[in-house]
C-alpha cells in the first residue's frame, strides 16, 4: 500500500512494489519519456525527490524507489558478512526493478547512499546504464582512506552505525525521533528543507527497528565487503566509463573535507561537475538548481 506522504508528495504517480528475489522494493512511477531511475539516500526514502520530479516527469518516465531497508521496502535481516546489504545486492535489486518495469537500460540519478549503491550498479551493470548523476558523494573507499578529524566529526554517524549489531540499533530504538531529528537538523539547512509530511515519514520508518537494523547493516556493508569490491576494481583497473555528472553542494562536509571531482575523475573516464548553492540535501535544498541541472545532463 502507497504511504500517506507518496500518495500527497507525488499525486500523479503509480505506486508499485516489485519482488527481486527475497526482497520487495516499492517505488513509484510517473510520466512519459525516456526512463530515469531515483535513489535515496539516508535516513529518507523516494519522498526526497517531490520537488523535482512533476517536471521530471514532463519529460521522462520517473521511476523513485525506496532502496531495501528503507522507507516501504522490505527490510531483511543482516548477515555475519553484511552482504545482504551490499551496495552489490542493492544494486541488483534495482536493475530488476526497473527490468520487471520494463527498461532494460535508463539513466541514474541518486543522492548519498543510493549514490553509492548506484556507483556499484554502473559498476556491475554498465550496459544497463546510459548515464548517471552522483549528488554530494565522493568514491566511498576515497572517503575512507582519506578520513581525517574534521571528516569523523561531521560524519560521525559513519563510525556509529557500524559498530557491531545490537549496539546502534539499541539506542536509536530508545528515541528514534530525537535520533533522525538530530541527524537532519545539524546539516546546514537546518529541518528547513523537507516537507512536513515527508519528514513524519522519515520518522515513522526510523520508529521501526527492522529498518534501523537495515540502515545499519547499509553502512556496515559499505565499511566492509563495499570497500573488498572497490578495492578489486581499482587492483584491476576498471573504471567508469559511462558519461557522468557529479554535483554537490558548497556548504556540505564532502566539499569541505574532500575534492569530489577529483576524486571520481581517479574512477570515471567521462565526468564532469560542479558545486551548488546548498549544503547535503540537494533535492530538497536547492530543486530548481538540480533540476536545471538533469534536463541539460539527461535531457
Amino acid at each position: 500500500m502507497q504511504n500517506d506522504a507518496s500518495a500527497l508528495l507525488f499525486p500523479n504517480f503509480e505506486w508499485f512494489r516489485v519482488q527481486v528475489d527475497d526482497v520487495e522494493i516499492a517505488g513509484v512511477r510517473g510520466g512519459s519519456g525516456p526512463p530515469l531511475l531515483l535513489l535515496h539516500g539516508f535516513p529518507q526514502s523516494h519522498l526526497i525527490w517531490h520537488k523535482v520530479a512533476p517536471a521530471l516527469a514532463d519529460r521522462f518516465t520517473v521511476i523513485a524507489t525506496d532502496l531495501r531497508g528503507y522507507g516501504s521496502s522490505a527490510a531483511p535481516p543482516g548477515n555475519p558478512g553484511h552482504e545482504a546489504y551490499s551496495k552489490r545486492a542493492m544494486a541488483h535489486d534495482q536493475v530488476e526493478v526497473m527490468r520487471r518495469l520494463g527498461f532494460k537500460r535508463f539513466a541514474l540519478c541518486a543522492h548519498d547512499r543510493g549514490a553509492r549503491v548506484a556507483h556499484r550498479l554502473c559498476m556491475d551493470h554498465p550496459d544497463s546504464v546510459d548515464r548517471a548523476m552522483f549528488l554530494d558523494i565522493a568514491p566511498t573507499l576515497a572517503m575512507y582512506e582519506a578520513t581525517s578529524m574534521a571528516f569523523a566529526a561531521a560524519y560521525w554517524h559513519w563510525f556509529f552505525l557500524i559498530q557491531p549489531a545490537p549496539f546502534p540499533e539499541t539506542l536509536i530504538n530508545a528515541e528514534p525521533e530525537f535520533f533522525l531529528e538530530k541527524l537532519l537538523g545539524l546539516r546546514h539547512a537546518g529541518a528547513n528543507p523537507f516537507a512536513p509530511d515527508a519528514m513524519a515519514a522519515y520518522i515513522a520508518a526510523m520508529r521501526d527497528p527492522a529498518r534501523v537494523h537495515g540502515m545499519c547493516e547499509d553502512y556496515r556493508a559499505a565499511a566492509t565487503v563495499d570497500l573488498e569490491h572497490d578495492r578489486a576494481d581499482r587492483e584491476a583497473g576498471r573504471k567508469l566509463a559511462l558519461p557522468m555528472r557529479v554535483l554537490w553542494g558548497e556548504h556540505g562536509v564532502v566539499a569541505r573535507c574532500f575534492e569530489p571531482l577529483a576524486l571520481w575523475q581517479a574512477v570515471s573516464e567521462d565526468v564532469s561537475g560542479a558545486a551548488l548553492a546548498c549544503g547535503h540535501y540537494v533535492p530538497e535544498e536547492a530543486p530548481d538548481a538540480l533540476l536545471e541541472e538533469m534536463l541539460g545532463f539527461f535531457g
